[in-house]
């Protein structure tokens, strides 16, 4: 029967659908028990680690060593005898690699319950919620971001700022400093006192006193302004995370949640441990000291966080702060095989390493820490100097460009490093597209502000309202050499290296 296109919709609405008609479109989701990871292949020193049975140990764990590999061996042999996953803790310093423990136990583990893989901070506000006091927070705590605390910071100094001017203020900077409460580089610096003064466990009263004894009068104003900015965190019922820790380490301080804490974990494992700073080191004293099994990997080497309060003497101070149940500083083992570099570049980096000092640990676990084998041979390292960064960008991208066109290297196979992501990757980023070369870099890495789609934006708006101001010169003032490049290659602009070489 043929039919007009008028008519066909029509007769389509009139005609009901017959039961084999409705089953046809049905899915099922079916859920399927992953298979268990392969088995892998793990050396002598690895297999020590793995079958340790009880106590603190230390993991010194260089480069490519297979740290995660032999963590991860280390939880899914105890469940497999038996453990109770719900007694076992991972702990780790970013939510990142607690995701990738996660996933990798339990493909591990082959669908089995896997053992709780949890940051720091994750498992301290766990804590402090369990604990919480309803009559003062009906409602949960919230966890400050950093760009809010920046902006709490902020209001309160430049309110105290005001304060000042008006000659009645309740925080008394120096002199020298008022000019600068306003200012977005000593509202960081504040904010960095703040934190590290939390993590040292000291508050408004034992940091006056510190500050009256050494006589510093910047530290005395800091103090009171500390006063002020808990007493505003809980009137919002909010926590940063230096204050979060440090409520965590004063409940796991209390009789009773430490006797809980204490009998709550058969065994507890910790990853990256020359990141965690001295408040982390006292929650986990609390949580797996005394004696009880505490499994810790790190590198000394690699404790590359000190501006966000990390401390190395943690690491360094483990054998004493975590002695075994008879008294003895705890075991350390050394994993001693780099499967990720090759010859070459691991002899560079173990020039490089030892010339750091590294005190407290055993010289034997220091030397063998230190003198890695590497599992393969090969790898190249250069060293380039540049008279200007943008010489550098072009010589980094022409590199790349070489690998992959002449040596056929694929792009997924190289990776570019900096040293600080929020400030280099854009630059980075927008001079390797402009040469061609294909670029990703993790979200995680690139904050909103940063991300193609926005920076040019926000660019634009920003160069015309500072020309919009009177005495600006307009915008060809405003624009620098650099900002008009970046605008003109942007999506706004719409242009490319060539284009860019003709104007």
């Amino acid at each position: 029967m043929s039919s007009s296109p008028s008519s066909l919709p029509r007769q389509r609405q009139a005609r009901q659908p017959s039961s084999r008609q409705l089953t046809q479109g049905v899915y099922r989701l079916l859920r399927h028990r992953p298979e268990p990871g392969a088995l892998p292949v793990l050396d002598a020193r690895q297999r020590a680690v793995v079958e340790h049975r009880g106590g603190p140990l230390l993991v010194l764990a260089g480069p490519g060593t297979g740290k995660t590999t032999t963590l991860v061996e280390a939880v899914a042999r105890r469940v497999r005898e038996g453990a109770d996953p719900e007694r076992l803790l991972v702990l780790t310093f970013s939510r990142k690699a607690a995701v990738e423990l996660r996933d990798r136990m339990a493909a591990r583990l082959g669908g089995a319950s896997a053992p709780q893989a949890t940051t720091f901070h994750s498992y301290c506000y766990a804590l402090v919620r369990a604990h919480q006091d309803v009559d003062l927070f009906a409602d949960p705590l919230r966890l400050l971001s950093g760009p809010e605390q920046d902006v709490v910071v902020r209001e309160l100094l430049a309110g105290q700022a005001e304060l000042a001017s008006e000659g009645r203020t309740f925080v008394r900077w120096p002199d020298d400093l008022r000019a600068c409460l306003t200012t977005r580089g000593f509202a960081d610096e504040v904010r960095a006192v703040l934190a590290r003064s939390r993590e040292l466990g000291l508050g408004p009263r034992s940091l006056g006193e510190f500050a009256r004894r050494t006589g510093r009068p910047d530290w005395a104003a800091a103090a009171g302004f500390l006063a002020e900015y808990l007493d505003v965190l809980d009137a919002q019922g909010v926590l940063d995370y230096a204050e979060l820790v440090h409520r965590a380490v004063l409940l796991a301080g209390r009789p009773e949640v430490a006797a809980e804490l204490a009998g709550r974990y058969d065994a507890v494992f910790v990853d990256e441990y020359q990141d965690t700073d001295v408040a982390q080191a006292r929650l986990l004293r609390a949580v797996a000291g005394g004696g009880r099994t505490l499994l810790a990997f790190g590198d000394p080497d690699q404790s590359i966080y000190a501006f966000r309060g990390a401390d190395v003497g943690g690491i360094l101070r483990f054998r004493e702060d975590f002695p075994r149940a008879d008294g003895r500083p705890a075991g350390v083992e050394v994993l001693t095989v780099s499967r990720r570099s090759g010859a070459a570049l691991l002899a560079a980096t173990r020039r490089i390493a030892g010339r750091m000092p590294l005190t407290r640990l055993p010289a034997r676990a220091v030397r063998a820490h230190r003198e890695l084998a590497a599992a393969r041979d090969g790898g190249r390292v250069e060293a380039y100097t540049y008279p200007t960064a943008g010489a550098e960008l072009d010589n980094v991208a022409d590199i790349l460009r070489r690998a992959h066109l002449e040596d056929g290297v694929p792009w997924r196979e190289m990776a570019v490093l900096v040293r600080a992501g929020g400030r280099s990757i854009p630059g980075v980023r927008r001079a390797l597209t402009s040469a061609g070369v294909p670029v990703e870099v993790d979200g995680d890495d690139i904050p909103l502000r940063h991300e193609p789609a926005v920076a040019p934006l926000l660019t634009a708006l920003r160069a015309a309202a500072t020309a919009a101001l009177p005495d600006s010169g307009g915008l060809s003032a405003v624009l620098g050499v650099e900002t008009a490049l970046t605008l003109l290659a942007s999506p706004l602009g719409g242009m490319d290296a060539a284009d860019l070489r003709r104007l």
